[in-house]
């Protein structure tokens, strides 16, 4: 079954931001735009160690030569240029990679262990999850895959602050002395002040080290935010960096369409997110990858259908498109006008699939005859996904 979420991410020195103008122990460091900037910016820093990550909406950074340790201001310029410009290729970022346009140097830290720490937003408790781990520096879901016993999850309810309880099942994994355990305390308080208040979905520290002198310290750091929310987050929004979203989804919001590129061949067009998320499953069931989730929303315009269309289109992956509509407040009149205005714009060149039901569904279904298309029609879901993964074997 596919799992869909829509969500904003910041890069790691934006999340650090935020850890810092809470309270959280961080190190210091500078963002870099430019290898012109670091000898000036460089000085703002005290430590003669220094660590170079590229920033990008990915994880894996490391592995891919992303983060260096740097023991000179000349080995940091030179390793800066070559890395500003890299094409970054982890296991988040697909096989295409991602282009680092910006740097941040930290301070080096002495670490004598590496932790995890996250909270989240438990959608199915209505809770907000809090995830402890000894195996910090790992990929949480290997760890929970391989050692789930080294994983403790504490659920808590939604309030103004958390009990004593919770913090200390949640701190418990990590074997603090009491200096620790205050400090520990004291940082997963901000963590769910900053989940509730900055309306984030998802806080990730890891790892959270303890260093030579026994202190703790935020040593990477990753934020999303809530999309729904996003819009009384003004302070939030502004951290947005349209460089690291695709072209496709941007362009998506412009027209307040949900839309999700994805890595199959058939395109869908939905309304309805839960409608979608079927639509998708049964492309599966029949052997096939959908190729983007879309959900055009129950009043939408024919000029919104039209722009839903042309977005399908533009991903060259698409072998073929299904639509797949139930007429309540989307009329299906509207739908189809929508779409035989966009083919003919376009010169549809590979199969289309419509099922219609609901509103007006016989006047579109005249539309889409009368349009002189080459558009294969459906009974129902099933008949739909059997057609259209016939239709480009």
């Amino acid at each position: 079954m596919i799992v869909i979420a829509t969500k904003m991410n910041i890069h790691e020195h934006q999340a650090k931001e935020i850890l810092k103008e809470f309270g959280a122990p961080v190190s210091d460091g500078v963002v870099i735009l430019s290898p012109n900037e670091i000898k000036e910016k460089i000085s703002q820093l005290k430590s003669k160690k220094f660590v170079l990550k590229a920033q990008i909406h990915a994880g894996g950074r490391g592995k891919a030569g992303g983060v260096k340790l740097i023991k000179s201001i000349e080995e940091l310029e030179k390793e800066a240029k070559k890395m500003m410009g890299k094409i970054l290729v982890t296991h988040q970022t697909g096989p295409e990679g991602k282009e680092v346009k910006r740097l941040y140097i930290e301070e080096a830290s002495d670490i004598s262990k590496e932790l995890y720490l996250s909270c989240l937003i438990d959608r199915v408790s209505s809770k907000i999850a809090f995830i402890s781990s000894t195996e910090g520096g790992m990929d949480i879901e290997k760890v929970a895959s391989k050692t789930p016993e080294k994983i403790v999850t504490t659920k808590v309810e939604l309030q103004d602050e958390i009990e004593n309880k919770d913090l200390e099942k949640i701190i418990s994994p990590f074997k603090f002395n009491s200096k620790q355990k205050q400090e520990a305390s004291k940082l997963v308080k901000i963590l769910y002040r900053i989940l509730i208040q900055k309306d984030a979905s998802l806080i990730e520290i890891n790892p959270l080290i303890v260093t030579e002198n026994e202190n703790i310290v935020c040593l990477d750091a990753k934020m999303n935010f809530d999309d729904n929310a996003i819009f009384r987050r003004p302070e939030i929004l502004k951290l947005r960096d349209l460089n690291e979203e695709n072209p496709t989804e941007i362009e998506a919001s412009k027209f307040d369409l949900a839309y999700i590129k994805l890595s199959g061949s058939i395109g869908c067009m939905v309304n309805g997110a839960g409608l979608a998320m079927a639509t998708m499953d049964i492309i599966k069931l029949y052997g096939k990858e959908p190729a983007n989730f879309l959900d055009v929303g129950g009043g939408a315009s024919k000029e919104k259908v039209a722009a839903a269309f042309k977005l399908i289109l533009s991903d060259k992956n698409v072998k073929g498109i299904l639509i797949n509509i139930f007429g309540g407040i989307m009329r299906c009149d509207v739908l189809a006008q929508g779409v035989v205005d966009a083919a003919k714009e376009t010169n549809l060149s590979v199969p289309l699939v419509v099922r219609l039901a609901g509103t007006n569904f016989k006047e579109g279904k005249e539309i889409l005859d009368n349009s002189n298309l080459k558009i294969l029609s459906a009974s129902d879901l099933n008949d739909a996904a059997k057609k259209i993964v016939e239709a480009i074997k």
